[in-house]
């Protein structure tokens, strides 16, 4: 049993992970981005439902559902925040979307996640921040967590995210 984390080029809605996370907002509404992504790849109708049924997210935290059409079995619905240059709690809050996330994973019996960079695209944060606060959730999760038998697996389109993406986890992990 160990844990791992690395990051991969590609599609979430790819991903053959137990889990995929979608960077959701506080309703719960398909939105944009990867957030479009997973509604559409899920099964719009399906998702929406699941979602409508728990209504509301706060930011920070997270919400789980089934993955209906993806090959993941669970969708976990992570609200970051909006990036509105760091003083309004923005990296706490960042923090606790990854690390409820990871909770609810565990707590579902899963071995494995798939994450985007959450709240860095349409919502703004800086990428190098948002790679510390993710890289740093995770580190300390499995700290805490050391038998959990997780595989982290982030999911960037970008070869220059991917990149700063490796360099923090070299210098967090």
């Amino acid at each position: 049993m160990s844990n791992s984390v690395r990051i991969l080029k590609t599609g979430i809605t790819q991903l053959k992970a137990d889990a995929v996370v979608n960077a959701a907002n506080t309703g719960l509404w398909a939105g944009g981005g990867v957030c479009g992504a997973i509604f559409r790849d899920a099964g719009h109708d399906k998702l929406k439902a699941a979602c409508d049924a728990i209504g509301h997210c706060d930011t920070g935290s997270a919400v789980i559902t089934p993955g209906f059409d993806l090959p993941a079995k669970y969708i976990i619905h992570a609200v970051g925040p909006i990036w509105d240059g760091g003083n309004k709690n923005e990296p706490k809050l960042l923090y606790g979307a990854y690390y409820k996330s990871l909770e609810l994973v565990v707590e579902n019996g899963c071995h494995s996640i798939g994450f985007p960079l959450i709240s860095a695209g349409i919502f703004g944060y800086p990428i190098d921040k948002a790679w510390r606060k993710a890289i740093q959730a995770v580190k300390d999760f499995f700290e805490k967590h050391p038998d959990a038998d997780l595989e982290v697996i982030f999911t960037v389109l970008d070869d220059r995210i991917k990149a700063v993406g490796e360099a923090t986890i070299k210098e967090i992990m």
